[in-house]
Formats: structure tokens, sequence, C-alpha cells
């Protein structure tokens, strides 16, 4: 009985991370609006340094730059949403291997977010913010190992 309940309270808890993740991919998809990007990096200026790796050279300009904050958004946004969808179909691969396999590499991408947290700075709000990646992370390996 007490594993039953164990299982239960694991089944809710991955839905509301499976929720969490779903409104969170869904206002990725707009952060570049939301955190003005446009007037954040000017798209007049002086030219910018071209991007380099290895013989590869790349005149980047503003614009770019401002389109790579959409894509790379829309990228999180793209693997938020379908880790969402994943924690909310819990009762389909919870104790199979495949979603072993799964939601470790989800674990693995919370416990990376939240180490990126501190890229914006180290304040209160920052560590707390990491905290709770890290706290989806332990939820994601939980659900490894049922």
């Amino acid at each position: 009985m007490e594993n039953e309940l164990w299982i239960i309270a694991l089944i809710a808890t991955l839905g509301v991370v499976g929720l969490f993740s779903l409104m969170l991919g869904s206002v990725h998809f707009f952060f570049p609006k939301l955190l003005d990007f446009e007037n954040a990096i000017p798209k007049d200026g002086p030219p910018i340094a071209p991007f380099r790796l290895g013989p590869i050279r790349y005149a980047t300009k503003r614009s770019d730059v401002h389109g790579i904050g959409w894509v790379m958004n829309h990228a999180a946004s793209y693997v938020l949403v379908s880790i969402g969808v994943f924690d909310l179909a819990v009762v389909y691969w919870l104790g199979t291997t495949a979603g072993r396999l799964l939601t470790l590499w989800i674990a693995v991408w919370w416990l990376i977010r939240a180490g990126s947290q501190f890229y914006l700075g180290n304040r209160p709000g920052d560590r707390w913010i990491a905290a709770g990646f890290v706290l989806l992370g332990g939820v994601q390996v939980a659900a490894a190992f049922v």
C-alpha cells in the first residue's frame, strides 16, 4: 500500500511538472518580445564582431543576434512543450526502459538549465530559480527508479 501511495504521488507530481513545462514552453515562444530584445540590443550601432569557428567566418549583423534569440527560444519552447507532454503521459511510460532513459535525459536537461541560471546573475532570485530547476530534475530522477 505504501508503494502504491508513492507511485500515485509521483504521478501527480509529474502532472504538475508537466503542466509547468507546458506553460514555460508556451511563454518561451515570446521571450524575445517579453524581454524587449529589440531595445536591449539596438539594431543600429557599430558593427559587431564576425562569428568565427575555425576557418569559418560569418559577417554577423545585429539583426542576426535578434534572429538567433528567436530561434533559440523556439527551440527551448519545443523541448519544454515536449517534456510537458511526456510528463503528462506518465502512466504510459513509468516503469519502462524507454521511459527511464528519457526521464533521465530530461533530468540532466533540467540540471543543465539550473546551472545555466547563473549566467543571468547570482542574486537570491537566481538561486531560488536554480533550486527550482534542480527540484524538477530530482522529480525526473525519482521517476526513473520506479
